[in-house]
């Protein structure tokens, strides 16, 4: 049973506009980092360190989004979908405001984590709404949208910074005519106009009262709430998030220091695993509290830890590959002005549609082999796209469309597939661990790319093409993935 077509479709433009801000978040930091690290460490500021700063921001946010995901999945397993959305989307855009006035690289860190709560939070909350008030035969085409308009918000940040950059010279002008006060004025204007930029992420915060008066609540959580199922959740199980968040600012420490490399990698492999059995936690109280089997406790972390990893594969392609594009760009011969908007612009395109053909495709022909394609698709282009592209031009613009339809495609079948997993009591929590938990992987990743970078003589073609090799533990994890082909959603 299935609300009225017209709460469907609130809920559904909802979480859409969700996801398009999610990725107007995701989108702004790799668009401005480079000027907003140069102003921020001072000039003179050797590569390698900006390289590193940006490695370390980058993992602070897929941390956040990772502690988000479970923080906000348990919240919105507790309280319901569409208020824990509401509180998530205030927290994302408010902090991602806040950043325009970090006058430190470190603030800017603390600020993207905090802001990366809220969002990681959202993706799972909308994920699971959307999934349960839609009737089963649209999910593909469903996720696919989830995943287009996801790389939409990178489209309307690269949009806007192409505008700013075309402005030029009068920009200030414009400010000032339109009542902002002179001695804000420079700094919002300089190196890239990065401070203004990062305003442009508040504008979420307008999403919320929308959502909290217009969007119905899930049907499917409403009944398991009179079930008593939302009880079962605990607060105190939060504190084994809070330790695994904690383990994995450490495993950041680590790499954002000059410590040996074996101290590292032992602290990392320590640190992972950390953050995995605290962020474990609310699901394994849940499950005792609800008298569950221990086959079916040992099923669910299963099915949690399954979905991590096939989150983490294109999560730490994305995050440490594709995202450094734009640093990429700057050290090519004959580069111009607006090649990182256009890059992104470009690739965002071609992500919308890659993530909408993954999706259909993937409902169509079965959730593996097209899982299966995506990995080694993705490995060729990947690695083409910085070993092949040695100066500006329409052949590196056209390739950049092509990374993002390919890379990008995984946004669009890990909302079909992820919600397949789970029962609706622990949907929000089990998919938002999988999808996030995905994203500390990442952060791993992101900051080995860092490393590399200093290793390769700040060659980002070299130490970003590396990563195209996780897509071979792509192939190994989907061979132990069920086939949900055909089957509703697990109650």
């Amino acid at each position: 049973m299935h609300p009225p077509a017209r709460g469907r479709y609130l809920a559904l433009a909802a979480a859409l506009l969700g996801w398009m801000f999610d990725g107007l978040e995701m989108g702004l930091f790799p668009l401005v980092a480079h000027p907003a690290l140069r102003e921020l460490l001072g000039p003179g500021t050797d590569e390698s360190v900006v390289g590193r700063w940006f490695a370390v921001i980058t993992a602070g946010f897929l941390l956040g989004a990772a502690t988000g995901g479970v923080l906000f999945g348990w919240l919105g397993d507790r309280i319901g979908r569409v208020r824990a959305m509401t509180v998530s989307v205030v927290v994302y855009a408010g902090c991602s405001g806040l950043c325009a006035f970090a006058q430190a690289p470190w603030q800017l860190a603390c600020l993207r984590f905090a802001g990366a709560l809220g969002m990681g939070g959202e993706w799972a909350l909308g994920v699971a709404l959307v999934m349960e008030l839609w009737p089963d035969r649209g999910r593909g085409w469903l996720a696919g949208w989830i995943g287009a308009f996801g790389n939409l918000g990178y489209a309307i940040v690269a949009a806007v910074a192409f505008g700013l950059n075309e402005v030029g010279s009068e920009l200030p002008g414009y400010l000032l005519s339109a009542g902002v006060p002179a001695e804000w004025v420079g700094p919002l204007t300089a190196h890239g106009n990065w401070r203004l930029l990062m305003l442009v992420g508040a504008l979420p915060a307008v999403l919320t009262l929308f959502i909290r008066l217009l969007v119905p609540e899930s049907e499917r959580w409403l009944r398991e709430k009179e079930a008593g199922a939302a009880s079962r959740w605990s607060g105190r199980d939060l504190v084994g998030v809070l330790a695994g968040a904690a383990a994995g600012s450490g495993v950041i420490y680590l790499w954002a220091e000059d410590y040996p490399y074996t101290v590292r990698v032992a602290g990392t492999v320590v640190g992972v695993m950390a953050v995995a059995a605290g962020f474990l936690v609310p699901v394994s109280g849940y499950l005792s509290r609800a008298g569950a089997a221990a086959a079916d406790r040992r099923r669910t972390v299963g099915r949690m830890l399954l979905a991590a990893g096939l989150s983490g594969v294109p999560l730490v392609a994305t995050w440490g590959g594709v995202m450094w594009m734009y640093n990429f760009v700057a050290g090519l011969p004959g580069t111009v002005s607006y090649a990182r908007p256009t890059l992104m612009m470009v690739s965002a395109v071609g992500a919308a549609v890659g993530c909408v053909v993954a999706a259909v495709w993937g409902a169509r022909l079965g959730r593996r082999p097209v899982y299966a394609a995506l990995c080694v698709l993705s490995a060729a282009v990947l690695f083409g796209f910085y070993r092949l592209n040695d100066r500006w031009g329409w052949e590196l613009v056209a390739s950049a469309g092509l990374l993002g339809a390919v890379t990008a495609a995984f946004y669009g079948w890990l909302p079909l597939y992820l919600p397949e997993l789970f029962p609706t009591a622990i949907r929000a929590t089990g998919q938002g661990f999988g999808f996030n938990f995905g994203r500390v992987i990442a952060a791993v990743g992101a900051l080995q790319t860092g490393a590399l970078l200093k290793a390769f003589d700040n060659d980002y073609g070299r130490a970003c093409s590396v990563a195209a090799g996780v897509y071979l533990a792509g192939l190994v994890l989907i061979l132990f993935a069920p086939e949900t082909k055909g089957q509703p959603l697990p109650e």
